[in-house]
């Protein structure tokens, strides 16, 4: 092999192992560079204080709600009710056939006078004026007879007289007296029966006033009157049919709509809750610190206006827990109806100084609840915590976090706990207003 070819290959062979030194090299410098770190989403635990507001589930009731029947007996003659139509107090309904309670009314107004006239005849003291006047004219002979009886009596021992006309005087004097006697006794039968006459009397005009009242009372009964404002539902009975004869006809129902009052019944914990802003016996005195519910209808929709408690039940329900409580909402135009299903929200309470903390934060492990925290230097780290209320997107932390920390929202499945992360930092939650279970 000449001297030139031995070159050629110590050229070549320097080549292959520079070229593989280089490729060593490369191969070491991509195995010592650091992976890149995983990018998380992370939110701060805010601390602010948070309305807890509840919904109930609801149902409208009209108050008060009277039932229209016929109290008297009778052809129905008229019906004026305009069914689902609004109707104002005192608007006349329905008319029952009036004749024969008119000619009822006339004929106690005619007994009533009768009586009357007979009180006034046994009032008349006349018959008692005239035995009193026979008892006196009774004594005055009696006085007479006596005074002849003592003129007589000196002059018969005296013989100046004959016996027979003082014998005579002693017996007219007796009859005298028992015609006193006996016109004593007349004058008082006089008055007795005087006096059962006036008390029969008094008795019959005061039945006859009571008939009249009642007479009037059936004849007023005849015009059915709405009692109160509201909406009158379907007629029951038509024109034409007798009503009344065996019990009260039912003709149609009146309600109040307005305000329309919805009952709800909440659980014992939260009614402690509203209990101190709900004292209804001081509201009429002290400024109304009753809480505002709204009304969320079953299209979804929110009824305009807004309801407050007007009644809460004497006790609360052993079986279930929970007290039934009322609220009135003004229902102007009439738009809500009783018997409706709703669902009532309000704040129960504020809770001052909650922590909170995004539920997309929250994982379960073993029964138990963590979230992923970041510390500034990028660290992961887990903590568990203990949670109440469900804020809207965020739950109250009881235990666990203080404001300020970080916590992870999204990436969690891409990190682990004691791995360094990159950070996306994102906005806190916006205030809350709803409680979720």
């Amino acid at each position: 092999m000449t001297t030139r070819h031995m070159h050629r290959d110590l050229i070549i062979a320097a080549l292959g192992v520079a070229l593989v030194s280089a490729t060593l090299g490369c191969q070491r410098a991509k195995s010592t560079t650091a992976a890149p770190l995983p990018t998380v989403s992370v939110a701060e635990v805010v601390e602010r204080s948070v309305p807890i507001v509840r919904e109930y589930v609801g149902r409208t009731e009209a108050v008060p709600t009277v039932e229209l029947r016929a109290r008297v007996p009778g052809v129905l003659e008229q019906v004026l009710a305009d069914e689902g139509r609004a109707v104002t107090r005192g608007q006349t309904l329905f008319v029952i056939q009036r004749e024969e309670y008119v000619a009822a009314l006339d004929s106690v107004r005619a007994q009533l006078a009768k009586a009357q006239a007979d009180l006034t005849r046994a009032l008349d003291v006349s018959v008692v004026d005239r035995a009193r006047a026979q008892l006196e004219q009774r004594k005055a002979d009696r006085i007479k007879s006596q005074q002849d009886v003592n003129r007589y009596r000196p002059l018969a021992e005296a013989r100046a007289i004959p016996q027979e006309t003082f014998d005579t005087a002693v017996a007219l004097d007796k009859v005298a007296a028992a015609a006193v006697d006996e016109a004593a006794a007349a004058l008082k039968d006089t008055e007795l029966v005087q006096r059962t006459q006036v008390q029969l009397a008094e008795s019959v005009v005061q039945a006859a006033r009571a008939a009249l009242v009642q007479a009037e009372l059936n004849l007023g009964y005849t015009t059915v009157q709405s009692p109160i404002d509201g909406i009158v539902g379907r007629v029951q009975v038509h024109r034409g049919n007798l009503v009344g004869k065996s019990e009260p006809t039912l003709l149609a129902t009146v309600s109040a709509v307005n305000p329309i009052y919805v009952d709800f019944p909440i659980a014992e914990a939260d009614y402690l809750h509203l209990a101190p802003r709900i004292r209804l016996d001081r509201a009429s005195r002290l400024e109304d610190t009753r809480p505002w519910f709204d009304l969320v209808l079953a299209d979804g929709s929110t009824f305009p206006h807004k309801g407050r408690v007007t009644f809460v039940e004497r006790a609360v329900e052993l079986k279930t827990g929970t007290i039934t409580v009322r609220a009135a909402f003004p229902n102007p135009d009439r738009i809500l109806r009783p018997g409706q299903f709703g669902r009532v929200r309000g704040v129960i309470e504020t809770r001052a100084n909650a922590v909170l903390v995004p539920h997309r934060a929250v994982q379960e492990q073993q029964g138990a609840r963590v979230v992923l925290v970041v510390d500034p230097a990028g660290k992961v780290a887990l903590k568990p915590v203990k949670l109440d209320e469900r804020v809207d997107d965020s739950f109250i932390v009881i235990e666990g976090l203080r404001p300020g920390e970080r916590v992870i929202v999204d990436g969690v499945q891409k990190v682990r706990p004691g791995m360094h992360v990159k950070v996306e930092l994102r906005s806190a939650a916006p205030p809350a207003g709803k409680v979720g279970g």
